[in-house]
């Protein structure tokens, strides 16, 4: 994988762009990465709920859940699914709405200077193989364009947003992608 530094895209990954994205502050580094774990509703993957959530059009009539969550707007830079697939939905120099209300290193407002990366799944299963192979690839492609994320700058949601999130979840390999 490599990153694009005109389009901000991975190159050879298919693209589907969100809505829920803007410019990210007038000279803001990028220099983290969270990690995210997500499935729709919460517990069943597969199917085509966290793209429609990604892109805004998640149908609040399919199941509770997405009733409760129907204003949510919500995106991140990439989804890895199960099976190592690899979608990016923001560019990495746009800023991507993953991370809410958080801080890392007293720094407040992650979305502003980190790339949000979805790991399809949920905290109490494994992530596959094929996801850590997408994920060390992404990332070893994103610490070349921004050589400000070393391993250290790679949290989880759940780092950035203590309290409030649990993802990637106590199963995500650390080590792993270290």
């Amino acid at each position: 994988m490599e990153v694009d530094r005109e389009t901000g895209l991975l190159r050879g990954v298919r693209f589907v762009p969100s809505p829920h994205q803007d410019d990210r502050p007038e000279g803001t580094d990028v220099d983290l990465v969270v990690v995210h774990g997500i499935s729709l509703p919460p517990g069943e993957l597969g199917g085509p709920w966290i793209e429609r959530l990604i892109l805004g059009r998640l149908p609040p009539e399919e199941h509770p859940y997405f009733a409760a969550i129907r204003d949510l707007r919500v995106a991140a830079h990439l989804l890895i699914r199960r099976s190592g697939a690899v979608v990016q939905y923001v560019p990495f120099h746009r800023r991507a709405w993953h991370a809410g209300t958080s801080a890392w290193e007293g720094q407040e407002r992650c979305n502003d200077y980190s790339i949000g990366i979805e790991l399809e799944g949920s905290d109490d299963l494994p992530y596959e193989g094929a996801q850590y192979r997408a994920l060390a690839a992404a990332l070893d492609a994103l610490r070349t364009a921004y050589p400000a994320i070393t391993p250290d700058r790679l949290v989880g949601h759940s780092d950035v947003a203590p309290g409030r999130k649990t993802d990637p979840g106590p199963l995500f390999d650390w080590e792993r992608v270290r």
